[in-house]
Formats: C-alpha cells, sequence, structure tokens
C-alpha cells in the first residue's frame, strides 16, 4: 500500500545498533535486567533533564531571595528544589544580564550537569565546540544562532569535577505576572548551556 513506508520502523544508526547489543549482551549475561534498563531510560527522561534547570530557573526568576542563594551558593539552592547528586554536586550559577553573557563549556572532556540538564547534546562533546568557544565565542555562538551584541562581554565558564555550571538567562520581557509553571516551560537547555539566548 502508499503510504505504509511510514509505518515501517526507522533504520538504526551504527551508535544504535551498538548500543542495542550492549544492552542484549549485559541482559543475556544476567547482568542487568529489562527492567533496570527501562527504570534508567525512565529516571533520564523524567527525572533528570532540563526541565530541572528550567524549574530552578524559573524559581530564580520570581524569587529574589531563592535568586540571591543560588547565586551566592548554587548546590544548596538547588538542592532545595530536591535536584542535586552525582553530577550534580559543586554546581555554579552565573546570571546573564544587560551587559555580560555567560557561555559554558568543558574544556576537557565533557563535565556537565545531568541532575539540572540531563545529558549533554552532542554538540558540547565535541572537540570543535570545545576548542572554539574558548578562541571565538562570539563567532561560535552567532553560528549557533545566538547573536551577542559587540557591546555585550562575553564570559566562558569551564565547567569540570570542581565546578560546574549552570547559566541563569535574563528573564524574558513582558512576562511580569506569568506563573513560575509558565515561566518554566519558557526555559530551553540550550539558554542554560549559554548559546541561546
Amino acid at each position: 500500500m502508499s503510504g505504509d513506508h511510514h509505518l515501517r520502523p526507522a533504520e538504526l544508526t551504527a551508535v544504535e545498533r551498538r548500543a542495542r547489543a550492549l544492552e542484549e549482551l549485559l541482559i543475556e549475561k544476567g547482568m542487568v535486567t529489562p527492567e533496570f534498563i527501562d527504570r534508567v531510560v525512565e529516571t533520564f527522561s523524567n527525572d533528570l533533564g532540563p526541565m530541572n534547570g528550567a524549574k530552578v530557573v524559573a524559581r530564580a526568576w520570581v524569587d529574589p531571595d531563592y535568586k540571591q542563594r543560588l547565586l551566592a551558593d548554587a548546590t544548596p539552592a538547588i538542592a532545595e528544589l530536591g535536584f542535586g547528586g552525582p553530577e550534580g554536586d559543586h554546581m555554579v550559577v552565573v546570571e546573564n544580564t544587560p551587559t555580560v553573557h555567560n557561555v559554558v563549556v568543558c574544556t576537557l572532556c565533557s563535565c556537565y550537569p545531568w541532575s539540572v540538564l540531563g545529558l549533554p547534546p552532542n554538540w558540547y562533546k565535541s572537540p570543535p565546540y570545545r576548542a572554539r568557544m574558548v578562541r571565538e565565542p562570539r563567532a561560535l555562538l552567532a553560528e549557533m544562532g545566538c547573536e551577542i551584541p559587540a557591546e555585550t562581554e562575553i564570559r566562558v565558564w569551564d565547567s569540570s569535577a570542581e565546578a560546574r555550571y549552570l547559566v541563569l538567562p535574563e528573564r524574558p520581557v513582558a512576562t511580569e505576572g506569568e506563573s513560575e509553571e509558565a515561566l518554566t516551560s519558557m526555559v530551553t537547555r540550550d539558554a542554560m548551556i549559554g548559546v541561546q539566548r
């Protein structure tokens, strides 16, 4: 039948085939169960991820006292909302302002705050991003669709095991009166890395 081609599953990529083979081998050897794998996927889909960071940002936008605690000592402030743990320790939050734009990179590997941003995007781990964001942040940001005015200072933060960074974006204009929940939906992962405004 014509039109049925969309019902066939998409062909797996080489990485997906390797991941599936590894999963099958681990299950066959009795090292994990399918239920364990489902729980891990569920955790990364629902419990870890950019929605957690978005909740942190939205709270800071509506609660000046929380924002002050977040900027002073991010790890316990983030923990107030129930987020933390491995890859979420030693958090530092840097605030975007009309005169300063912050962006995060990890020049050594791909240190990243999983508890508030989920899994890192592939481009974050790529050698070109890691090298160019340090050398030519304004040009790279522009290529990524984030034009920063010439008069705005760009600060590049090198994430590491000692400090993982989260950017507190500027609150969107004309959002006074919006609920915290509505504001949460406006926050993107890329804005919390600093590659989006």
